[in-house]
């Protein structure tokens, strides 16, 4: 078996721990409102901070690609709009792609 595979075996494995150490949590731990505003706003926190990343970074380096950093105001705007996520996602990726097509790198 190659490192790789032990890696993603591994991976899997902390994944599945982390899962169930969810489903464990006793209840009265959850009642408390700190540990509750905590697990709703930590999803958000790192949702974004990791959309920040992928929309401005290309490898170790800061990239401004035009045509992503609109893609991601696209989405902004269709967000605010309140369209449903899956079209917010087709919006981003659409004028991402129309603007790569005309030569917007």
């Amino acid at each position: 078996m190659t490192a790789t595979w032990i890696a993603v075996l591994v991976t899997a494995a902390g994944c599945y721990c982390l899962k169930l150490a969810g489903l464990t949590v006793p209840q009265r731990l959850l009642a408390n409102q700190r540990v509750r505003r905590f697990a709703e706003l930590v999803p958000v926190a790192l949702l974004a901070a990791l959309s920040a990343v992928q929309s401005a970074t290309s490898g170790q380096a800061i990239e401004l690609d035009p045509a992503r950093l609109a893609g991601v105001g696209a989405a902004l705007v269709a967000l605010l709009l309140r369209a449903p996520f899956l079209l917010v996602i087709v919006v981003a990726a659409g004028t991402a792609a129309a603007l790569r097509a005309v030569g917007v790198s």
